[in-house]
């Protein structure tokens, strides 16, 4: 019997001995476009979906229309979905109550920061704001203690070294994270080299599976997180991004030139999207189902 989704993504975040990979989604679509092309697990960007929505990333999407666009995430899929659940939109007791709205849903994970909520996107303002050590190990322990699904997973992001602090401070509140409870520490940077994060891996208990998201340090070579044995990699926008600039050209050749001839054949096949989603299942559907009355 497969492993449930949970279970799946457990997994893949602290089993250190191999590097795995999970990719950003956003949407349905986006999702069945990661599992097709065999990722073991989503991403589910708040950057990205909140720009899907024409929306900032800065807790302007309330949680519950993220969770509408998740549980359509979910239902597209067999492969397990973490979301990216900012700073836990409030105190512990929010963080509690996504935690159950989450496992109804069957979302396997949910990574939440140690900033204030409001949180604003890490890479666009130096004026980030950290919670206290406390406060944020209050609301691990109450998302771990919410959870029904023992291998639910809770990865704690650090932002210490996005706020300017040193790798010996982000180690230190990435330890009292893991000792509260979580599953994973995702260990975040905007240093366009990877120097603080392996400055930071070196000050960790090797216990501890780290997840990284070089969007920043992109340049440095994947064998050297996987020699450091890092337990994920998170592509994190790239999906969205690729979507915008695909979207972005279209649209301006579109107006330019008043013609699909130059168009289609660069863009995906409408048979492509039957296939993706699975018409001909619809169609045989329709014999069984609907046999009596024709």
């Amino acid at each position: 019997m497969p492993l449930n989704k949970s279970t799946q993504l457990k997994k893949l975040l602290t089993q250190q001995q191999s590097l795995d990979f999970l990719m950003e989604a956003h949407n349905g679509l986006s999702s069945k476009i990661v599992e097709s092309n065999g990722f073991k697990g989503i991403w589910a960007s708040g950057l990205s979906i909140s720009t899907s929505l024409g929306l900032r990333d800065c807790n302007e999407a309330s949680w519950t229309q993220v969770l509408d666009i998740l549980e359509y995430m979910s239902d597209s899929v067999s492969i397990p979905i973490i979301m990216d659940g900012d700073s836990g939109y409030g105190n512990f007791n929010n963080v509690r109550r996504l935690v159950k709205k989450l496992e109804q849903r069957n979302i396997s994970g949910v990574c939440i920061e140690d900033k204030q909520f409001p949180k604003q996107n890490s890479f666009i303002s130096d004026d980030q704001k950290l919670s206290t050590v406390s406060e944020f190990c209050g609301k691990i322990k109450a998302a771990k203690d919410t959870q029904l699904d023992v291998n639910f997973c809770v990865v704690a992001r650090v932002e210490a070294l996005i706020c300017g602090f040193s790798p010996e401070i982000a180690s230190q509140r990435a330890i009292a994270y893991y000792e509260a409870g979580a599953d994973a520490i995702l260990i975040h940077s905007k240093k366009t080299d990877a120097d603080e994060i392996l400055a930071f891996k070196a000050l960790c208990p090797p216990e501890i599976p780290l997840v990284l998201v070089p969007t920043k340090y992109y340049k440095t070579p994947t064998k050297v997180f996987r020699d450091l044995q890092i337990s994920t990699i998170i592509w994190a926008n790239h999906n969205l991004r690729a979507c915008f600039k695909a979207m972005e050209e279209v649209t301006f050749h579109l107006k330019q030139s008043e013609s699909l001839i130059d168009i289609e054949d660069n863009i995906t096949s409408l048979s492509s999207l039957f296939d993706l989603l699975n018409y001909d299942e619809l169609l045989i559907a329709e014999k069984k189902y609907l046999e009596d009355i024709r």
